[in-house]
């Protein structure tokens, strides 16, 4: 069988699943699991639910209990504190990070369900769908750069993520506006990719200045001073920018 015909996501998918039966394989004969094996099995588990029909709740909550801490090495337990998957689930491809994958810290901390699940919100914003179609928002992607069909205050976002849960979606409706939690984003803070138009350091004012100038000029749905600024006509051509520039 030939593999040039696979995409690189098809591929990876294929070694998933052959990492994953051999850990399967492993496992029933009473082998403790590696940190290859435990995250494939893991990961391949959530993508075979998500093909099922489950959603991405259900989907990671069953996967904290697939392995228990019996059946892993006693080094799986201290390095592999979560796991994380791009699974295909009815409504789209979505990030499941499963934390505590074998409920370890669960058993001895009964406050940690609070803490994957109900991040404190630093402030509040309103979001709107200008759209015909319903638009998911992730729990990681940096606000300020969202969809151009959303409307939102892109200054207050910029440096920004919705306060849901690791791996959650927010789904919003044609022409709804939520009121939404936001937390800044963590760790070094530098975000590469997405629109392209921050590349470096969002705590840099002379990067935040200019992604926010190129986001406006590019004709992304904005809130300035309180004031809607762009058009659906300027955020359609935004989206067309963008699909041409990931296609190249």
């Amino acid at each position: 069988m030939s593999l040039t015909g696979l995409t690189p996501g098809e591929r990876d998918h294929l070694l998933l699943f052959t990492t994953a039966l051999l850990a399967a394989q492993r496992r029933e004969r009473g082998l403790l699991l590696n940190i290859p094996e435990a995250t494939a099995l893991i990961a391949h588990a959530v993508c075979e639910w998500a093909r099922d029909g489950l959603d991405l709740s259900s989907a990671r909550e069953r996967a904290r209990h697939l392995l228990g801490a019996d059946e892993v090495l006693p080094e799986v337990l201290e390095l592999l504190s979560e796991v994380r998957v791009e699974a295909r689930f009815d409504d789209g491809t979505r990030l499941v990070v499963v934390s505590d994958p074998f409920r370890v810290r669960a058993l001895s901390d009964d406050n940690f369900a609070d803490e994957i699940d109900a991040p404190t919100a630093a402030a509040q914003i309103n979001i709107t769908n200008c759209a015909e179609v319903p638009i998911g928002i992730t729990s990681h992607i940096h606000l300020a750069e969202i969809n151009p069909r959303v409307r939102l205050d892109r200054a207050a976002a910029f440096g920004m993520r919705l306060a849901l849960p690791t791996g959650d979606t927010l789904w919003l409706e044609p022409g709804t506006t939520v009121v939404a939690g936001i937390v800044p984003i963590g760790g070094s803070r530098v975000v590469i990719g997405n629109t392209g138009v921050v590349e470096g350091s969002l705590d840099d004012p002379d990067v935040r200045s200019r992604a926010l100038n190129q986001l406006r000029q590019c004709g992304y749905l904005d809130v300035i001073n309180g004031h809607d600024v762009g058009d659906l006509d300027s955020a359609d051509q935004a989206i067309e920018r963008l699909m041409t520039k990931r296609a190249e």
